[in-house]
């Protein structure tokens, strides 16, 4: 298999698992895949749309929503108009903080189940209670490895913008 096809093979993987994880456009997180496999120079729209298939006008549109997003950014070249689209150097802190909210979220609502449960069926709440706590002590534990990986991230990129 040449890198060509690998590279378009990892790029629809990725792609799927994006869409489904930070809720992204089946073209933007193509996209964005294919930013995360490219080199930190980044690529341009027209090499980018060479490698995927979608029209200029959709391309540009995914391409906005991702830099609104966060997700990448661009720069141009001295001498050139041409803008180069790569990935935001702290991606992946957008995504944690997007999971970290949907997990806040997620263990709010299993305590208004809870809660309802012991006030209005109290034999189900006291046979599931234990369920409920067990996924709600599971999320809180990830939620705060989620925590302590955004603070090292942004402790992380502090000491890089005092170089």
């Amino acid at each position: 298999m040449t890198e060509s096809e690998e590279q378009i093979r990892l790029i629809e993987e990725l792609g799927l698992q994006l869409e489904d994880n930070i809720k992204l456009s089946p073209l933007a997180s193509r996209i964005y895949s294919l930013l995360i496999l490219s080199s930190n120079e980044g690529l341009t729209f027209e090499e980018i749309q060479t490698i995927v298939p979608a029209s200029k006008s959709s391309i540009s549109v995914n391409v906005n929503v991702l830099l609104q997003l966060d997700y990448i950014s661009f720069y141009t070249k001295s001498g050139t108009r041409k803008r180069y689209f790569r990935l935001a150097k702290y991606f992946s802190l957008v995504t944690l903080n997007v999971d970290f909210q949907d997990i806040s979220n997620e263990v709010r609502l299993i305590d208004k189940i809870n809660t309802y449960n012991k006030k209005y069926h109290s034999a189900k709440y006291t046979n599931e209670n234990y369920l409920g706590d067990i996924l709600q002590d599971y999320l809180i534990k990830k939620q705060t490895l989620i925590q302590d990986t955004i603070k090292k991230i942004d402790d992380f990129s502090a000491s890089d913008k005092e170089k």
